[in-house]
């Protein structure tokens, strides 16, 4: 379990995993959503400390468990980002590879936005209309599904425009893509009572009905470059982009997010909790590796620090939603806590 935490391993194993020469340097993998944050983070750790900034990686939140619970040992990363929290199975994956104890640290809150060129009207969508739009299978009318075959907008409901449905975003290893099937897919998926009904009676379809996006083309994969996506909807207008809000407040002058159930993706609302399409971010450490690679302690209270996260930290300024204060304040402590235990 994870410390929430995995309570078991032993920081010597370091030592003796692997034969890779010692690291000086911390090393972080995973989401792209909140890869800004954290380079943000290292760059400033790297300039205000006698440690060397850390390495950061985009790999995608799945991408990134998959390394970070490869193994013990300084070839394998020390810290790894997630726009998801971790499944059980990862859970399994790091223990099996003898990742035993892990420490959860939530650093706040990002909306998933539906975004397309500020050249363009901006949407305003309902949860139901971006199920049929994106699902796999859809409604027949008939109590049953079909393989979706609304191709235009304006087949989805007459009120949207006449365009080809084409959607930019990220593939499978991305939690910004398990997020957003989990709360925009689904969000409209369960407005359908027979399906809705499936959760009770059979889970499993009931999550691949709600969670699967479909593979005829509407749907595009654009890898996890963000910046790709832009380019992209600034060069078709009729497109539209899944990416984290916090790209979206970056890039502000070429995209806008769609309002979704009559809420705009505002920094306001995804914090009050209005906006209907927003989630929790994450990192997670590796403490076998605290005491052996150098500055993991001090990154951490750096991250951790009000002047980085809180309500008037320099990360709010790239696009992060602050947690609450109490919540804020119980993570901190997880963070410092280890820091002072382990790590140097």
């Amino acid at each position: 379990m994870i410390r929430k935490s995995l309570a078991f391993a032993a920081l010597a194993t370091v030592a003796v995993a692997g034969t890779a020469e010692a690291r000086d340097q911390i090393r972080i993998v995973g989401s792209s959503t909140v890869y800004p944050f954290t380079t943000t983070v290292a760059e400033r750790f790297g300039k205000t400390t006698k440690f060397k900034t850390p390495v950061v990686e985009s790999t995608g939140s799945g991408g990134g468990l998959k390394l970070f619970c490869a193994g013990v040992g300084v070839e394998y990363p020390d810290i790894t980002n997630s726009s998801r929290a971790i499944k059980k199975s990862e859970i399994d994956d790091c223990k099996k590879n003898g990742v035993t104890e892990i420490t959860e640290v939530k650093i706040g809150y990002d909306g998933i936005v539906l975004a397309n060129s500020t050249a363009a009207p901006r949407l305003e969508l309902t949860g139901q209309q971006i199920f049929l739009a994106l699902a796999k299978d859809i409604p027949d009318g008939k109590g049953g599904l079909k393989p979706n075959d609304n191709m235009t907008w304006s087949e989805v409901d007459p009120s949207l425009p006449d365009t080809r449905i084409e959607v930019l975003g990220p593939p499978p290893t991305s939690g910004t893509r398990d997020a957003f099937a989990e709360l925009a897919l689904e969000g409209g998926c369960k407005t359908y009572d027979f399906i809705k009904a499936m959760k009770a009676t059979d889970k499993r379809k009931y999550k691949a009905v709600c969670h699967s996006i479909r593979e005829d083309g509407a749907y595009v994969e654009a890898g996890e470059n963000d910046v790709l996506i832009v380019r992209k909807l600034e060069a078709n207008p009729d497109a539209l982009g899944v990416f984290g809000f916090s790209f979206l407040d970056q890039n502000a002058d070429k995209v806008q997010g769609s309002k979704i159930d009559g809420v705009e993706s505002t920094f306001e609302d995804i914090a009050s909790g209005d906006y209907p399409v927003s989630r929790p971010l994450f990192f997670y450490v590796k403490k076998a590796h605290g005491g052996v690679i150098p500055g993991m302690g001090a990154y951490l209270k750096e991250f951790t620090s009000e002047g980085a996260w809180g309500p008037d930290g320099y990360l709010v300024d790239k696009g992060l939603i602050p947690m609450p204060d109490e919540e804020r304040e119980k993570y901190r402590k997880d963070a410092v806590g280890l820091a002072n235990n382990v790590m140097m």
